[in-house]
């Protein structure tokens, strides 16, 4: 009998052959998902899907090539490429939850929970849904898995590095003949410092923008000019206000759970001790709060910025989606 690393190991492979398939047929600007050596590679990804099979990195990695592939003109290969796509992800699914796949779900909550939700937009709008978390709550699983159920593209922030970081290449290969960039690149050829040097040249790269505030105004472009392109989830990166500010419909959506039974899954998933654990929550949701509020305004989190909020303890994951689904059965959008 195949056992777990042996499986692992395949679909590491038939993930580095979709990647190459997907490529060749889309004919994508961004490149491959997977560039350089292959072994090293194909033995990353069957780390990932051995230790964390439902674990961000690895969803990462494939929503990307997912999303490549729904942007082949030929309607036969598309589906060929769709078709695998979702044969790996449903093969990854099985393998065994002690590796890394832990619901969020608490039985107790979830037998008192039941909901009927739905919301109108017009049919010229796209499906946009954007997502914000609490870290622990299942929040990245409930986004991929609802994308994989809507067939629509999923973004998170590895994702969104990944793409922004391809176009920045993309900008980079363009000689800026400015004067103003002239006497920058004098100015930093003359300095012996390094980190001078890395601060220069991130003054000229972002147009004397901090560095992060640059990125998140091209991600805040990048984000509209998806919203009149495509459907698709976003998680995080301010996306509703984004979106809200700019007069797109979308739907926002918060998930959180209580803090101990996050803290029970992070210990699960990441093997960690209470402390640690608890320590860690704390720390990556003031991450997120800082972010949130200081380039919204709002305050995250706060039920009346958000069409929706849940308590995916209530629910867990899969009847976290459904509910998500329900919600928005009646949405008319573009197809």
């Amino acid at each position: 009998m195949e056992n777990t690393h042996e499986k692992c190991l395949k679909l590491a492979k038939r993930i580095y052959d979709l990647d190459t398939n997907v490529y060749q047929l889309s004919g994508s600007s961004l490149g491959r998902t997977f560039n350089g050596d292959k072994d090293a590679h194909i033995s990353t990804l069957a780390t990932l899907i051995y230790t964390h099979p439902q674990g961000h990195l690895l969803r990462s990695e494939i929503a990307l090539i997912g999303n490549m592939a729904r942007t082949i003109h030929n309607k036969s290969e598309r589906s060929r490429m769709m078709t695998e796509y979702n044969a790996i992800l449903k093969e990854i699914e099985q393998i065994p939850a002690s590796f890394g796949s832990v619901d969020i779900v608490d039985e107790q909550l979830a037998a008192l929970n039941i909901s009927n939700l739905h919301r109108q937009a017009s049919p010229d709008d796209h499906l946009i849904i954007c997502i914000g978390r609490t870290h622990g709550s299942a929040g990245t699983d409930i986004g991929f898995a609802l994308a994989d159920a809507l067939k629509i593209n999923y973004y998170d922030v590895e994702i969104f590095n990944q793409v922004l970081e391809r176009l920045e290449a993309e900008k980079d290969s363009v000689a800026d003949r400015d004067n103003f960039a002239t006497k920058l690149h004098e100015l930093h050829e003359a300095l012996p410092d390094t980190h001078a040097k890395r601060r220069i040249s991130d003054f000229n790269r972002y147009h004397g923008l901090p560095k992060k505030d640059a990125v998140f105004f091209n991600q805040s472009d990048l984000i509209r000019d998806m919203a009149k392109k495509e459907d698709f989830i976003v998680m995080g990166r301010c996306a509703d206000v984004i979106l809200t500010n700019n007069h797109i419909p979308h739907i926002s959506i918060f998930i959180t759970a209580p803090f101990q039974q996050r803290v029970r899954r992070m210990m699960e998933v990441n093997h960690l001790e209470f402390k640690e654990a608890c320590k860690l929550l704390k720390k990556l949701d003031r991450q997120h709060e800082r972010y949130y509020n200081f380039y919204t305004g709002k305050k995250w989190g706060d039920a009346v910025n958000y069409d929706l909020c849940i308590n995916s303890a209530c629910y867990g994951i899969k009847e976290s989606v459904e509910l998500i689904e329900r919600m928005i059965d009646k949405y008319p959008t573009k197809k």
